[in-house]
């Protein structure tokens, strides 16, 4: 059984949602304790308990210690067979991060897998935004050979969410491995801008402009999607996320959402900075992507590569975790003001 103490590294809920998904990939029962331990609010929130569920429906497995507020699981797994799956987070607990909990087990089922989120939140704090990964994280993985797609079907937010998002999976036998090792020369420049029962304000519109402008400085001409969106009348709310493609295969985004109190052009501002500041660091895998991209790479086959221009938290735990429970293993070099992070064979 895989023992492990949710405390050390980040001590985050991504400890959690990656213990699980490798547990469900590799048949390996799990245990995992002081979950969450290092959180104000230490323990299994609501999220977190549905991601765990979720991915048990997927793979038939037998949970113990599944409650809100639980700081200790077992987590046994069965087959991963694929079907319709249907999961309800009830806060604005973020949809992204359940995606990215039960994403990896999917794509190894026997079957096709749809899964159906609501009542979670699709662009909410301390996660990316539905459209960054349906825009960005997505098509990155679609190079190793993964065949997924996020459909919204409400958008959600703080502080009541309601949103809804189907996930459609078509397994694979084998992940290809992913080298990224030439930020090459930027061919396009792209973006969403969305806002839910906001358009008196025209909200979408000026984020949009503020983060043209921003990229305009730089030589960059964005084309931006403007969305003025009805899918849930009982909370409203905006995000935005833009992306940049070179000629070498690179897609580097960057998301920001909208807050209380919050200008519409502080968050395009926000969007087209952390933009800039990959592509002025010509990374390979922009700051989130690069933890998010671990299991992936650390599943495939052979060596993969890609540059970074900063060690977070989550890199560091997701490659320990990765390390312990597939046995594979990483380098971190250096190089030019970058991170290569490296996966060898």
């Amino acid at each position: 059984m895989l023992e492990i103490d949710g405390s050390i590294k980040s001590g985050s809920g991504t400890m959690l949602r990656l213990s699980v998904a490798f547990s469900a990939i590799t048949g390996q029962p799990l245990h995992m304790f002081n979950i969450r331990a290092k959180r104000s609010n230490p323990g299994l929130r609501p999220q977190h308990l549905e991601a765990v569920l979720t991915a048990a429906k997927l793979c038939r497995a037998r949970v113990e210690g599944a409650r809100v507020g639980s700081m200790e699981i077992t987590f046994e797994p069965g087959p991963i067979e694929g079907g319709t799956v249907r999961a309800e987070i009830g806060t604005a607990g973020s949809i992204p991060m359940l995606i990215m909990t039960i994403l990896p087990i999917c794509i190894f089922a026997k079957s096709p897998v749809r899964v159906l989120i609501d009542k979670g939140g699709t662009d909410v704090r301390h996660s990316p935004t539905i459209n960054y990964m349906r825009f960005v994280f997505l098509p990155v993985l679609a190079r190793m050979g993964v065949k997924a797609r996020i459909r919204v079907l409400r958008y959600g937010y703080y502080p009541r969410g309601m949103g809804a998002a189907e996930l459609s999976v078509q397994p694979v036998r084998a992940l290809k491995p992913l080298v990224l090792e030439e930020f090459g020369s930027v061919e396009e420049v792209r973006g969403i801008s969305v806002c839910t029962f906001l358009e008196e304000r025209k909200v979408a519109d000026r984020q949009a402009k503020a983060a043209r402008k921003i990229l305009a400085k730089e030589g960059l001409e964005a084309d931006i999607e403007v969305i003025y969106d009805r899918s849930n009348p009982v909370q409203r709310g905006s995000s935005i996320v833009l992306w940049a493609k070179t000629d070498r295969g690179v897609i580097l985004g960057s998301d920001a959402i909208g807050e209380l109190g919050k200008p519409a052009e502080q968050v395009g501002r926000e969007a087209a900075e952390g933009l800039l500041a990959e592509l002025r660091a010509r990374a390979t895998a922009d700051v989130h992507m690069a933890d998010m991209l671990v299991p992936y790479v650390a599943l495939a086959e052979g060596r993969s590569a890609y540059l970074t221009r900063g060690l977070t938290d989550h890199l560091d735990a997701n490659i320990w975790l990765a390390e312990k429970i597939l046995g594979v293993k990483f380098r971190i070099q250096k190089i030019d003001g970058l991170y290569r992070v490296e996966k060898t064979a």
